[in-house]
């Protein structure tokens, strides 16, 4: 035998549980990896097109899975503009707590990440993080959406108007269900004007 192919030994005779931990490590990284692939689920779909100019302006929170900023919001509104680079100026606004509490206000940026459909885009309240914010369902005439994530983590229900028919509100609820929201924590934002 070539003595250069010979393997040195000699380290794991002085170590006999050497490779039980290194299997153990692996295997430990594995179940990591795997649970993070299981947990992200499959690809959330977009909707095909989106006319970025019909999509600016207000839209009204109906429902969430609140992120922690917007628990207990009330009066909730996105207002979408569109920046002369291309990018989406974003206001996002709701009173804490009540409909007589304060007035909180967020101007996150958002980036079309997707040119070729407009409905992925990255929102970036914090440089230089992208959150995920995809556009999974737009009516044809513009005045109903959902805002979904990968993660299926948040989810926004919103309209041009503060308040939808129940039939609405039942379909979009069950449209976010079949892509694999949890809807038990999906929460309905009030709305008075």
């Amino acid at each position: 035998m070539n003595p250069l192919l010979k393997a040195d030994t000699s380290s794991a005779t002085s170590c006999p549980d050497m490779r039980t931990r290194m299997s153990k490590v692996l295997l430990g990284f594995a179940v990591i990896l795997l649970s993070a692939c299981a947990a992200k689920g499959p690809e959330m779909e977009t909707v095909d097109q989106v006319d970025l100019e019909r999509f600016m302006g207000p839209w009204y929170v109906i429902a969430n899975i609140p992120t922690f900023l917007e628990k207990g919001a009330h009066n909730a509104v996105e207002t979408y503009s569109l920046n002369d680079d291309g990018t989406i100026a974003t206001n996002f606004t709701f009173r804490a707590d009540g409909f007589d509490g304060k007035v909180k206000e967020y101007n996150p940026k958002a980036f079309v990440t997707d040119e070729e459909s407009n409905a992925l885009w990255g929102m970036r309240f914090i440089w230089p993080i992208k959150a995920d914010y995809r556009i999974v369902y737009l009516d044809d005439d513009y005045t109903q959406t959902i805002i979904g994530r990968q993660k299926r983590d948040f989810v926004w229900i919103m309209a041009r108007t503060p308040t939808i028919s129940d039939g609405d509100y039942d379909r979009l609820v069950s449209f976010a269900e079949s892509i694999g929201y949890n809807i038990s924590l999906l929460q309905r934002v009030p709305q008075r004007w």
